[in-house]
């Protein structure tokens, strides 16, 4: 057996003892939220299966309000980053001006700093702002993304010139350009950092949980914690079920998009 051949049936085991490692929490999640608590530690392959967690969990978290201000914090959010990060990946892809190595050089920077380092600073500005407690406050810090402008003007760059010197004599406008040539074009990079945008954000947690102090802003993250604490007691069976609930939008989308998802992320170039 070559070196080779070892090194891809290690690689592939590796892949395999991450992947059940990866999936037994859900699996879990799934086992106890269809059965009795009496099942919750114990593995039983005849155990009746019953419903009565999730309608439990249903009644006693407002599960349809944290939908709501899941998926329009995220929208929002998505919204805001594909038009801001467009133009500023459009400007540092195609126009030359003084300082724009620098500019770029200092986004690329932004990634290097965690989100949570500025919290303070920026719940400060949203109180002076007088907008906590909003889906304006949970959205804001993250609509300059420095991943989403990084991303979008690296596609930009591998768009011919020639075309948008064409669109130039047939008299489009700057903006025309952007739309009609570079996000045609980028559609693979659009779809795929679309879905990284929201997944992150649908599951985002510590930032909705400062900012946010009503189920009327609150996400699914920070209602199923509250829903969740210990102070009101823990079922594992009805915790489990509130999970479910929390993830079935994303999963259910996967499911029915998986190979668009893919392939989105292979043009891409993201991996």
């Amino acid at each position: 057996m070559t070196n080779s051949n070892s090194l891809t049936i290690f690689s592939n085991i590796a892949a395999w003892l991450l992947g059940i490692l990866w999936v037994l929490p859900l699996v879990y999640a799934f086992w106890a939220a269809f059965h009795g608590s009496e099942f919750t530690t114990r593995f039983e392959l005849l155990a009746p299966i019953e419903l009565t967690n999730f309608q439990r969990a249903w009644q006693q978290a407002p599960f349809i309000r944290y939908i709501i201000n899941t998926v329009a914090i995220s929208g929002l959010i998505l919204a805001g980053q594909l038009l801001v990060c467009t133009l500023a990946a459009y400007a540092l892809a195609r126009i030359a001006f003084r300082g724009r190595a620098l500019i770029f050089s200092l986004i690329i920077l932004q990634l290097m700093v965690t989100p949570e380092i500025l919290i303070v600073e920026n719940y400060q500005t949203l109180s002076f702002l007088g907008i906590i407690d909003s889906y304006s406050a949970v959205a804001l810090p993250y609509i300059a993304s420095a991943f989403g402008i990084f991303l979008l003007r690296q596609s930009f760059k591998t768009i011919p010139k020639d075309l948008e010197n064409a669109a130039k004599l047939e008299g489009c406008s700057l903006l025309q350009i952007i739309w009609k040539v570079y996000v045609p074009l980028a559609k693979p990079t659009y779809f795929a950092y679309a879905l990284v945008s929201i997944s992150h954000h649908w599951n985002n947690f510590l930032w909705p949980l400062v900012v946010t102090n009503t189920d009327n802003s609150r996400p699914l993250t920070v209602g199923l914690s509250i829903f969740g604490a210990p102070e009101s007691g823990v079922d594992w069976p009805i915790i489990c079920a509130g999970t479910l609930i929390s993830i079935a939008p994303l999963l259910l989308v996967f499911l029915m998009f998986q190979r668009q998802f893919i392939q989105s992320f292979i043009s891409a170039g993201i991996k």
